[in-house]
């Protein structure tokens, strides 16, 4: 029995769904898309989504709408994954380091407003674990120094910020649908926003910068007629994804309930254990839980991390500090230090979290977890 640390749900009424788009007459891009767009749009209470190939080019297409270019500086976290930073090079801007508050490993709103400067365009709020950032701050802030705020949702699927669910309170919010987020296609991404103007930016980036709406065109020669308007992307996704998503999208409350009964379970075990510091939760929000990450305090995390995983618990490390990696100490970054980021990662461990991780497997985990560290 080998326990990993996340995986997707797929159930026969989602394989029937994609079978049937198979036998459709649109494989790539079709109706399917505009169905799932508009249930995640329905979901999150946002006016427009706009779905794309993966996380990774749903936040590239949100900086793009948002006009970040070279010479601009956009700030977010150190704990995520590497592409809420890169999204920000592949516009030629820089990315700049906030550091995170050491409870509940979100971005600290107090450091955001050190690291604003003359060059600084945006903020990319990172909801880390599920857990949604201290929005209202980061928003004042942002209105204080005219910035675009994009929340990176791909862990908060299903969160709730002050009663409004993540992905209709900011500019853009991102989202993925990677296997072990809340819901999948596969690979696949979204970007939600109420901006009539961000949206039709979004959909343009999308497909190449091409696009056949006579609104836009400079001309119009004819029915088959199309231009191209800007240099986009290929970030299209496909019906078959789409298909498999709008399945998914009608679980998503009952995955996230089911994550959320798991967390509280391992939030009574753990919270008295000597030597693990669990997450602190917000009373204003509701995780939606993509990951559960303990910290192992006055051990040595390799060895309780090796222990762990040769007794058949495949626990992961979330996150290395983006600018830690190679790529970043060779351009610039070789100074960035983010003291309360580096104190979590040396210390973090994510443990097994998904909804069809059974009673059972739980206890072992927490059992196995309480005996290793005594």
């Amino acid at each position: 029995m080998y326990i990993p640390y996340g995986r997707q749900c797929i159930e026969e009424d989602d394989i029937e769904a994609v079978v049937e788009v198979l036998c459709s007459d649109y494989v790539t891009t079709g109706p399917a898309v505009a169905e799932f767009e508009k249930s995640v749009a329905e979901y999150t209470g946002a006016k427009y989504a706009v779905a794309v190939s993966n996380g990774t080019a749903a936040l590239h297409a949100a900086c793009l709408a948002a006009g970040i270019k070279e010479g601009d500086e956009v700030i977010t976290t150190p704990i995520t994954f590497a592409a809420s930073a890169n999204c920000v090079l592949y516009c030629g801007a820089k990315p700049v380091f906030a550091d995170i508050e050491p409870d509940t490993y979100n971005i600290d709103p107090t450091k955001i407003e050190e690291k604003i400067t003359s060059k600084t365009k945006a903020i990319i709020a990172v909801h880390f674990t599920g857990q949604p950032c201290k929005m209202d701050e980061i928003h004042e802030i942002a209105k204080k120094h005219n910035l675009f705020v994009i929340e990176d949702a791909a862990h908060a699927l299903g969160a709730e910020y002050k009663g409004k669910k993540v992905g209709s309170i900011s500019d853009m919010t991102t989202f993925s649908f990677h296997p072990v987020k809340h819901i999948t296609t596969g690979e696949g991404g979204m970007v939600t926003t109420n901006s009539k103007e961000l949206y039709d930016r979004l959909v343009l980036f999308r497909s190449h910068g091409i696009t056949r709406d006579e609104r836009f065109l400079e001309k119009n020669e004819g029915g088959w007629y199309y231009e191209q308007l800007d240099l986009g992307y290929n970030y299209r996704i496909t019906d078959i994804q789409c298909a498999l998503g709008i399945s998914q999208m009608k679980k998503l409350d009952r995955f996230v309930e089911r994550r959320r009964e798991i967390a509280k379970r391992y939030n009574e075990a753990f919270s008295d254990v000597k030597g693990i510091q669990i997450p602190k939760q917000e009373a204003d929000c509701h995780n939606s839980w993509h990951l559960y990450v303990i910290q192992v305090l006055d051990r040595d995390r390799k060895e309780v991390f090796d222990t762990l995983r040769s007794k058949n618990i495949g626990v992961n490390v979330h996150y290395i500090p983006v600018y830690k990696h190679p790529y970043y100490q060779k351009n610039g970054y070789e100074r960035v230090c983010c003291k309360n980021a580096e104190q979590y990662y040396a210390n973090a461990i994510s443990i097994p979290m998904y909804p069809l991780l059974s009673k059972e497997e739980q206890e072992y985990v927490i059992e196995t977890i309480k005996e290793v560290l005594v």
